[in-house]
């Protein structure tokens, strides 16, 4: 995580981020069961994102050192085997990444037949998309671009997906004083702006020519015991 992104979340308006959108993950991940959930990239205060998973283990990858990571590697190169991984999640990843398509056919390649995606994103025709347009260092610092909802299904449905409902929140302006929680995440009349981000949840297509998925007891060394030797770019 870059400096300007962890002092940000160090704000008022950056913490009130986070604990919404950990809270509304824990909601996304209500139905997400299996084995092995995999956060890639970052987002937030070590593993703030991952409290409420329902799987029986959790692991986050990272690009760079920080609190809670399970290893390092590139989000596009991850040393983690083809179908093992029951849920990924993608908390604003694919803004940060300079290859975001990439990161994606990644996620496909280590999730599951029938597993589930769930994909943060700031909206980009929205007052957050218009202040992270217009700000030189992103909004939040970082940010690299903004990816509109319709092409984020564009690109599930290339790669097989099922796409689900998505859900806006973050009905507030990206100055001043951060909302109440309740606020932030219905749009009303008293807060009638739109949602400044969305959630998107899919399911991976199960294919007649998947392989049989290890049984449970396997899953863990499959994941992470079972981790390939990482290449000179991996290394850290």
């Amino acid at each position: 995580m870059n400096r300007g992104l962890a002092e940000w979340f160090a704000s008022p308006r950056g913490a009130a981020l986070l604990a919404l959108e950990a809270a509304l993950v824990t909601e996304e991940l209500d139905d997400c069961f299996g084995w092995e959930l995999l956060q890639l990239g970052s987002w937030g205060e070590g593993r703030a994102l991952l409290q409420g998973a329902r799987t029986r283990s959790q692991s986050l990858a990272a690009v760079a050192p920080v609190a809670g990571a399970d290893f390092i590697s590139r989000l596009t190169q991850l040393p983690v085997a083809g179908d093992s991984v029951d849920t990924v999640l993608l908390p604003h990843t694919l803004e940060f990444e300079a290859d975001p398509y990439a990161v994606l056919r990644e996620a496909d390649r280590v999730l599951a037949g029938d597993g589930k995606l769930v994909v943060l994103s700031f909206a980009p025709w929205s007052l957050w998309g218009l202040r992270a347009a217009t700000t030189r260092t992103g909004y939040p610092p970082g940010l690299r671009r903004l990816i509109s909802e319709q092409r984020l299904r564009d690109w599930l449905r290339l790669l097989g997906y099922e796409i689900g409902e998505s859900r806006r929140y973050l009905h507030e302006l990206p100055w001043g004083e951060p909302e109440a929680g309740s606020a932030r995440l219905r749009r009303s009349w008293w807060y009638p702006l739109p949602g400044g981000a969305f959630v998107l949840k899919a399911r991976k297509r199960q294919h007649s020519l998947t392989p049989l998925r290890p049984l449970l007891r396997e899953r863990r060394s499959a994941v992470l015991g079972g981790l390939t030797e990482p290449s000179s770019v991996n290394r850290r």
